[in-house]
């Protein structure tokens, strides 16, 4: 076989392994839209439906009917933006102290950082619930964004030390020599350097807080409810309401799809840039 012919092979191969990746991820999608579009007698059909009548009733009643979804979109809008508006807030400067100055227990903060990635979160609720009872903070904004933030600002930090260890420190020295300051190197020099990094770090942390299922049911309530647990409005004992919890669960998805869609090139070259900085460092 020649060498045309065996790069041929393995370009088919490749887009063979892709394109069955790419189907069992795309799969649940496709299937939760189709189901969006049903009623609830051509949901439960048996052999399932794949020609249908496609309905609009499903999405205008998570939308403005009894079981409107619209506060929980808000909610879950304000405790993710928050959460990561403070998390980038505290994890830049906090990034940049771990991965180019020197101070007491360095060594010692960096491995908390990453300690705390490993903690489950089931462990945390208890205490969580407790502290914020204590204060008032239940069923409210502020004590889900703190809740959300306390598990953010880890990942975050951790997620952005390797991009601000990849910018040279001739350039940072260059611009305290010319009397910028620490604060102004950081501003003018780094920042600008590490901004792929911080898109990224910015784009998942929104996602997972957007995302997050487990603190919200347990320390949220009727005032602060987020669209994860708005699901639960369409499943009961007596029944399971599978048209509208699909036309639920694809508006809760959409903000999600659309910022992959919108920020797909910031991710890749993000993530592309620290690999590529730190292997040729090696």
């Amino acid at each position: 076989m020649t060498a045309s012919a065996r790069s041929t092979m393995r370009q088919i191969a490749l887009y063979a392994v892709a394109g069955c990746g790419l189907a069992v991820w795309a799969f649940p999608v496709i299937w939760g839209l189709m189901t969006s579009f049903k009623t609830e007698r051509d949901v439960l059909a048996y052999p399932p439906k794949f020609v249908f009548t496609p309905t609009l009733d499903n999405y205008r009643e998570v939308l403005f009917g009894a079981s409107s979804i619209l506060p929980n979109l808000w909610s879950s809008i304000v405790v993710a933006s928050g959460a990561t508006l403070l998390t980038m807030l505290f994890a830049v400067p906090a990034a940049y102290a771990l991965a180019r100055l020197r101070y007491p227990a360095k060594k010692a903060s960096g491995f908390y950082v990453l300690a705390t990635q490993m903690l489950p979160p089931v462990g945390l609720i208890i205490p969580y619930y407790l502290v914020l009872q204590k204060i008032g903070g239940l069923d409210s904004f502020g004590g889900l964004i703190t809740i959300y933030l306390t598990f953010s600002l880890p990942f975050a930090v951790w997620l952005m030390v390797s991009y601000f260890e990849d910018v040279p420190f001739e350039m940072e020295e260059a611009a305290l020599l010319d009397r910028a300051g620490r604060w102004g190197a950081l501003w003018h020099v780094i920042l600008p350097q590490v901004r792929g990094g911080i898109a990224v770090t910015t784009i998942f942390v929104f996602l997972n807080a957007w995302n997050e299922f487990l603190f919200a049911v347990v320390l949220g309530g009727n005032q602060v409810r987020t669209v994860t647990v708005a699901m639960f409005n369409f499943i009961s004992v007596e029944q399971t309401q599978w048209a509208k919890l699909a036309a639920g669960a694809m508006l809760a998805m959409a903000p999600v799809i659309i910022i992959g869609i919108f920020a797909q090139r910031h991710i890749v070259k993000g993530l592309t840039v620290g690999a590529v900085k730190g292997g040729g460092r090696r």
